[in-house]
């Protein structure tokens, strides 16, 4: 059974690309090195081989797209005639006929140039083939570069195709646009096609896969078709015209009998007579939808004649297979997609029909006679006229009993308890009911909260609100004994002598807070002034002098101190900076000294102050003295060597150990790049 994939056909390069594609690897694949002191058969040599390996590699490169490509005379007539109707054939002939012509061409191109190299003179007049031959090619790829845009628009098309298998069980579904079809199939299948109220909303095939008695059954949606001549239909339209004459398919022809669709059962009916040619040799079926709507025997007689004048065609097709087993009821169904009434019955009617209709059609055939031979049924006579029923034990009986009347036995659902009881949103079930407990009573009892192990019933006290309006009352008569016993001095009864007395006193307290707070605070957190804020200049050394000079302290270090840390300071030049010679730059005797001097002592005077050597002990360092820091950073020294004795070069750090491999840098080069990557 031949399998259609389009999806694996290789991507066509552009114009352009493809002679990107080509030349690189021409560059890449062959050597690159010549000179002109080679000999001769050597030039030759090297130039032929870039002209044949180019030829061959577009020949192999075209021959692949031709190939890949399916040939319409020699797939399946469906393939082929619906290739045809998406794509021209006649266009895609001529696309594949070039790619082919372009192919040939350059084949001869590539033969007749390699035969002039056989005869060139010299590395230039090698070259000037070679570049001739070359751009040969290129130009007939550039004359190609459409046929390849056409090609490579098919091919994607090709690849969104569904995988159609013309040979298996299939089921087709036809009718007038938004009559149901892709509710139909989206029910019965997986498949999720898009349904809409307007029409052609199915624009192409579209397939889906169901199963009746254990067998895979493709079902294929196809877009709504107009009644109108054939010169007239669409693309879209032309896809469902091809599915039904070229698909061995049950047929199912779905008829709106409610008339919501926009399209009379007259004008139906006109669509059904005018292709009713494609039904030959094909189990047919008339599908009536959206019974919901519109029962079957509630519409007009004209409409009522007009479905029986399809019905009769229908029986027809059932006469001329030979399946008379079909009745009336086969042939014409009823159905709605909304209520899914009558969806399956229409499914199984489907897949029963073509079903007997594949298995009569090989029982006719010539192969089954190889067949037949192999089979061998055995029909057992009687020996004598002894009747011998089965033999069926007494508790085998008695349990099919039990089970029947089990069986007959109505048991109530959550949705009949629902229902009974006030409906969804009223009825609430209950959880409790299926526990296994000794007692049935119990199942509804109210079970307590365990908190930290201990169940919280148990320190339930039942006074607990007597208590607690006992409290809230003592509560009360205890609030107003203290609003009648608080008062607040406010010094109107005091003389003026309590009154400065209760002053100094409160100033007092506010001081020992304020030094409270001052001793909690760190050194860091303890907070300065600005300068810009203090406008009226109270934070000064002078103050501050006066101040430790009051306690009885020498301020002299403090303010020396405070001045040395301020901003203001300017650095110095060190007072061993001279000249080499030790003298100064600027101790010269001529009063006009050379530009070299001038520049010398300028820049002099804007060196940096000395640097601290590593033992000096800086402020805040923690060090003792200079010994106790030298010690310590040796102690440093020696504990991080052996850390850095480990931590040698590896292969995972970024070096190149051998900057220059010797495997790529000595002997004689070999064909190729020697360039290191």
């Amino acid at each position: 059974m031949v399998q259609y994939n389009f999806k694996k056909i290789t991507v066509v390069p552009n114009g352009k690309d493809f002679i990107d594609i080509i030349l690189s690897r021409t560059q890449r694949q062959t050597p690159t090195v010549v000179h002109k002191g080679y000999a001769i058969s050597r030039l030759r040599q090297f130039y032929m081989r870039k002209v044949k390996y180019t030829q061959t590699n577009f020949h192999e490169k075209l021959s692949n797209i031709i190939d890949e490509f399916p040939r319409l005379d020699d797939i399946h007539p469906f393939y082929g005639d619906l290739l045809h109707v998406l794509y021209n054939k006649d266009h895609y002939k001529l696309a594949l006929g070039q790619i082919n012509t372009a192919r040939n061409l350059i084949s001869k191109i590539a033969k007749d140039y390699v035969k002039l190299l056989k005869y060139g003179d010299s590395l230039y007049r090698c070259k000037c083939l070679k570049v001739a031959a070359l751009g040969r090619m290129c130009t007939v790829i550039k004359r190609i570069g459409p046929s390849l845009a056409y090609l490579e628009q098919i091919r994607q098309h090709m690849a969104r195709l569904p995988s159609i298998d013309p040979n298996t069980r299939t089921i087709l579904i036809c009718g007038y646009p938004n009559v149901g079809k892709s509710s139909f199939i989206n029910k019965i299948t997986r498949a999720d096609v898009d349904v809409q109220p307007y029409a052609f909303t199915t624009k192409s095939l579209f397939v889906g896969h169901t199963d009746y008695k254990y067998l895979r059954y493709q079902v294929i949606d196809t877009p709504g078709i107009l009644d109108r001549p054939f010169e007239d239909r669409n693309i879209i339209e032309m896809c469902s015209i091809t599915a039904l004459a070229h698909l061995r398919a049950a047929v199912l022809f779905f008829l709106d009998i409610s008339g919501s669709c926009g399209y009379t059962i007259a004008q139906q009916a006109a669509l059904f007579h005018s292709i009713k040619s494609l039904f030959m040799n094909k189990p047919l079926i008339i599908v009536c939808n959206k019974t919901d709507l519109q029962p079957l025997d509630g519409i007009p007689e004209e409409d009522m004649k007009l479905v029986k004048d399809m019905e009769a065609e229908a029986m027809k097709t059932v006469m001329g297979q030979g399946d008379e087993s079909t009745g009336e009821e086969g042939v014409l169904l009823t159905m709605s997609t909304l209520t899914e009434e009558g969806v399956i019955a229409v499914k199984n009617a489907a897949c029963e029909r073509l079903l007997n209709q594949r298995v009569e059609l090989k029982m006719k055939s010539k192969r089954i006679n190889d067949c037949l031979n192999r089979f061998h049924v055995a029909m057992p006579k009687p020996r004598d006229q002894k009747q011998r029923p089965p033999c069926i034990p007494e508790a085998v009986l008695e349990a099919r009993a039990k089970q029947d009347a089990a069986e007959k036995e109505t048991r109530k659902t959550e949705k009949d308890l629902a229902e009974e009881n006030g409906g969804a949103g009223v009825y609430s079930a209950s959880l409790k009911k299926n526990y296994i407990l000794a007692n049935d009573e119990w199942k509804e009892d109210i079970m307590p909260e365990i908190i930290d192990g201990h169940n919280v019933s148990d320190f339930i006290d039942p006074d607990i609100l007597f208590r607690l309006e006992e409290l809230e009352r003592e509560e009360g008569y205890r609030q107003e004994e203290e609003t009648k016993d608080d008062f607040e001095m406010d010094g109107a009864e005091l003389t003026p002598e309590e009154q400065q007395a209760l002053a100094a006193i409160r100033r007092k307290k506010s001081m020992l807070i304020q030094q409270h707070r001052i001793k909690k605070s760190t050194a860091e957190s303890r907070p300065i002034v600005p300068r810009k804020f203090d406008k009226d200049r109270e934070y000064t050394t002078k103050r501050m002098g006066r101040q430790l000079s009051a306690l009885g302290l020498d301020p002299s270090m403090a303010v020396n101190r405070a001045r040395s840390m301020s901003r203001g300071r300017k650095r110095e030049r060190s007072p061993d900076r001279g000249d080499a010679t030790g003298h100064n730059a600027m101790d010269v005797d001529d009063e006009t000294p050379s530009k070299k001097l001038r520049m010398k002592s300028r820049s002099l005077s804007r060196s940096r102050s000395r640097s601290r050597p590593p033992s000096e002990v800086a402020p805040g360092e923690g060090f003792k003295d200079s010994v106790e820091k030298v010690k310590a950073l040796k102690i440093a020294k020696k504990s991080v060597k052996k850390r850095n004795k480990n931590a040698r070069r590896g292969e995972a750090d970024r070096v190149i150990p051998t900057l220059k491999p010797k495997h790529l840098y000595s002997g004689k080069r070999s064909t190729g790049k020697t360039d290191r990557r």
